[in-house]
């Protein structure tokens, strides 16, 4: 890992413009945006009983329609991030609310034509795609730019917006869809009147990005970054149980115990969803505070999270006990929130001011290949019982845990030490740290003297094939922030 890929934190290069007239409340018009797509996309999840039972579709098709979502938005991704960076974030976020109000009205026909159920699906994860890829960005750019800290609370805003989507969209869904007249309709009409909402609010919403439009999209699809080994041997692997651990307790596990909740299967599937939700935004400050750069502490826990809640689930399918079928949505849930906060900030560490949003992006994209998981599940349970489906589940997460780590704790070392012993341990790129600083701990990226003083700028190692060294710098027009060992509130 280079040095400026640890220090690019201090000096807020992805914000193109000014920062001095971002209100430290902007944030909130793109986290609503961002938590609307969610709601869009997770809406599904507890309605995937009631299809089975009104359309007559086997389980294995209905996690197709699940999983449909993810072939939408791989792609969404991929071209979303570039895209953002190219024309800006707001250009793209308000078309990707305009799409995912289109998804929910073919998923509301296809309540009686079975292609268009697939059709919604799959423009859900378009939107979506786009949506996140310019979304979670955007809200860490306008965070960085009005809070005034050097800590950025941009990656656990961006978590935390898109996972209150994730959660308050399938609850409510499923109570509309259990009591409600027309339950295939009236379950998506909360989407569209929130998707409707964000539009004025997203059209006033700061840009924080000026766009740049050297070369095409698709070469800006290319993300350097991409080829570093951290990101292949840590991000890579780790990103896809984000949602796979997500996945399996919202869209599998309730399908188990359907026969033992009788009459409230949808009800019961709703609030396991919306429980896996809120698990994964009530573990992310502590996934902050255990975050060290120098060590894989985050990394080791959030997949060993991943494991318990896979065991558990095993427990859940053998003895077909909600009880635990609750438990094990609360444990995935943490893993899930663990897992998200662990990537978004390895990508944010890694990525050089030109492609944060096209890492970012792809670090998504390999994350919702976790939303594959029921499908396999669905589609094997037939001829190999799911307790023992999820115990192979866990050991494949147990191997991610022993390798993710190794490699962290092999590749991040060396590099990390010599940005700490150069930015933190005594000493900055100015010279020797005042007394009275703070050393890198579990909350920081990059240690700073916690001074109030303008940080220099700290010059970064080459990529391998580069002529000369690159100074990592804050662009033109923005302010000093002042770091801060914490983060500062949501």
């Amino acid at each position: 890992m280079t040095k400026h890929a640890l220090t690019n934190r201090a000096a807020p290069a992805a914000v193109s413009g000014p920062s001095a007239g971002i209100g430290g409340r902007a944030w909130l018009r793109a986290g609503v945006a961002v938590a609307a797509v969610g709601w869009g996309a997770n809406q599904f999840a507890p309605l995937l009983l009631l299809y089975r039972s009104e359309l007559g579709l086997s389980a294995a098709t209905v996690q197709a329609t699940f999983g449909l979502y993810a072939i939408g938005l791989v792609p969404g991704l991929l071209l979303g991030g570039p895209v953002s960076d190219r024309y800006g974030r707001r250009r793209l976020m308000l078309p990707a609310l305009f799409v995912s109000v289109l998804a929910s009205l073919l998923l509301i026909a296809g309540g009686s034509q079975e292609e268009l159920l697939f059709a919604g699906r799959l423009v859900s994860g378009i939107a979506s795609g786009a949506a996140f890829s310019s979304g979670t960005v955007w809200i860490k750019e306008l965070s960085l730019a009005g809070s005034g800290r050097e800590a950025n609370p941009g990656p656990r805003r961006a978590t935390i917006t898109m996972t209150t989507g994730f959660a308050v969209g399938p609850l409510v869904a499923g109570l509309l869809a259990q009591w409600a007249p027309s339950p295939m309709t009236v379950a998506y009409l909360p989407h569209l009147a929130l998707a409707l909402v964000s539009i004025p609010l997203v059209w006033g919403a700061p840009e924080t990005c000026g766009g740049s439009r050297e070369g095409s999209v698709w070469r800006q699809v290319r993300v350097p970054a991409v080829r570093e080994p951290r990101f292949r041997n840590v991000v890579a692997p780790l990103a896809p149980w984000v949602f796979g651990s997500a996945s399996v307790a919202l869209a599998y596990l309730p399908g188990l115990v359907k026969d033992r909740v009788g009459g409230n299967a949808l009800v019961f599937g709703a609030v396991v969803t919306a429980l896996t939700g809120f698990a994964g935004i009530l573990v992310q400050p502590l996934a902050r505070r255990m975050d060290d750069p120098r060590r894989p502490r985050l990394i080791a826990s959030s997949m060993a999270i991943v494991v318990a809640g896979l065991l558990v689930s095993a427990a859940a399918a053998e003895t077909l006990q909600p009880a635990l079928v609750v438990l094990a949505a609360l444990v995935l849930g943490a893993g899930y929130g663990c897992c998200q906060v662990c990537g978004l900030l390895e990508v944010q560490r890694m990525a050089g001011p030109k492609d944060l949003a096209g890492l970012t992006a792809v670090y998504q994209a390999l994350s919702y290949i976790g939303f594959a998981a029921p499908f396999i599940l669905a589609a094997l349970q037939d001829s190999v019982r799911a307790s023992v489906l999820l115990c192979c589940a866990a050991g494949l997460a147990v191997l991610t845990l022993a390798y993710v780590t190794l490699r962290a704790a092999r590749g991040g070392g060396p590099a990390v030490t010599a940005v700490v012993a150069e930015t933190g341990a005594g000493s900055t790129a100015a010279g020797p740290a005042p007394v009275g600083t703070e050393p890198l701990g579990a909350g920081a990226v990059a240690s700073v003297p916690v001074t109030g003083a303008p940080v220099a700028p700290v010059a970064s190692e080459a990529p391998v094939g580069s002529k000369a060294p690159v100074a990592s710098e804050a662009p033109v027009g923005s302010t000093p922030v002042a770091p801060q060992p914490e983060d500062s509130p949501a």
